[in-house]
């Protein structure tokens, strides 16, 4: 699915206030009956949520509350997402790193047992084929979670690589955990709420740090890391237990953590300048170009071996054509495909993500403009309904991200 979730979100708040039910199911092309649910469905229609189609699956978009306001909550106390829709799977063999070095951009050898990073799947051409965290749970295990859009190209794509690999006489083999659901608890709240339901000590565990551990009476993943900006926690969690799981870090917030969905969720990671895929990187952006340059492992620039690392390494040394930026407007919100141009009227980018901000109150987008055009100050228009309107180039995160590191 193309187009901001926020964007959706919006639409789809409409015609439900409207009693559009019918116009909804048409426009996003799928029933009830064909859609995949999470154990939290029916947890999730119990307490509003709106549930709409996405990657397949049938997913709450928002609550009783509006977009607006659960993306506040989320920043001033905390949310929980149900983000089971997404691929957890784990690699494992002495020969499980050298082969998913040659599928991703990541120093994964040179990652210590028990931490993860941001990394990019890439082709022969060196464009995205999807972004993973990525976690070394021990040198021969690895775990890593793939987007629900791009599950089955992902999965077909390690499996052909696996086999070439294999036949060659590497040790590798593979599980996917769809025996265990995926939750996301974010916000300032999301430590001292998980606290009280595990023994073990979580100030300890940093930013994009990883644990098997006992939560409330399951044995869960943890990584700390999430998609909003804020502090907080992945739990992958067998499906039987998401349930109680989920009622006791509600219970245990006391009302002030928020079941919350993907419309909210949209915001949250635009705030905080990360990208979606499908609508910011895609098979034709390099991750250079998207601006994970530091994603790159130092090792790897110097001895390449991942797919299309010889138009990757080249953008390093050479720069790229384009360059991912963000921007604040004026006028209506910018969206996905909305055009940018120099002050002259001049074409030189396009909009990827956009919308209004609930913190900040003002407009934010990310987009692609030519290099050289790219650096923060730069003026530009972005052009919605024929209309071009007042923009600047500006850093990002637009919202600073509150991450737990070592002080």
């Amino acid at each position: 699915m193309r187009g901001s979730l926020w964007q959706l979100g919006q639409s789809i708040t409409r015609r439900l206030a409207s009693g559009d039910k019918k116009a909804v199911a048409h426009r996003y092309f799928a029933t009830e009956a064909e859609l995949k649910k999470t154990a939290l469905y029916d947890f999730h229609v119990a307490n509003g949520g709106k549930m709409v189609p996405f990657a397949g699956w049938s997913m709450p978009i928002q609550y009783k509350d509006s977009i607006m306001d659960s993306t506040l909550n989320c920043r001033e106390n905390g949310s929980l997402f149900d983000v089971s829709h997404m691929c957890g799977l784990s690699l494992k063999g002495k020969d499980a790193i050298p082969f998913l070095e040659k599928l991703v951009i990541a120093d994964v050898a040179g990652l210590a047992p028990g931490t993860g990073t941001l990394t990019v799947f890439t082709n022969e051409k060196g464009g995205a084929i999807d972004d993973s965290v990525i976690t070394k749970v021990k040198d021969d295990h690895i775990y890593l979670v793939v987007n629900a859009g791009c599950r089955d190209k992902d999965l077909a794509h390690i499996e052909a690589h696996m086999k070439a690999f294999k036949a060659k006489g590497g040790d590798v083999s593979w599980h996917i955990h769809d025996e265990r659901s995926l939750l996301a608890l974010q916000g300032p709240l999301a430590a001292p709420v998980l606290q009280h339901l595990t023994k073990e000590d979580l100030s300890k565990l940093y930013f994009g740090e990883f644990c098997m551990l006992d939560i409330h009476g399951s044995h869960c993943f943890l990584t700390r890391t999430g998609y909003t900006g804020e502090d907080g926690f992945e739990i992958s969690v067998p499906s039987e237990k998401a349930l109680d799981l989920a009622k006791a870090i509600l219970e245990k917030s006391e009302g002030k953590i928020r079941l919350t969905g993907l419309g909210a969720r949209d915001s949250l990671r635009l705030e905080a300048g990360l990208c979606l895929y499908g609508n910011d990187m895609e098979q034709h952006t390099t991750p250079i170009e998207a601006g994970l340059t530091w994603a790159v492992g130092k090792r790897r620039r110097a001895e390449g071996g991942f797919l299309g690392a010889e138009v990757i390494l080249k953008q390093i040394q050479e720069g790229p054509p384009i360059r991912r930026v963000g921007f604040f407007s004026t006028g209506p919100p910018p969206r996905s495909h909305s055009e940018i141009q120099d002050e002259q009227g001049n074409n030189i980018g396009e909009v990827t993500s956009g919308g209004f901000s609930p913190c900040l109150k003002k407009n934010i987008a990310m987009g692609y403009v030519k290099s050289g055009l790219h650096k923060a100050g730069t003026n530009v228009k972005i052009v919605i309904r024929g209309k071009p309107n007042e923009g600047v180039v500006t850093k990002m995160p637009f919202v600073p991200t509150k991450y737990y590191k070592p002080s």
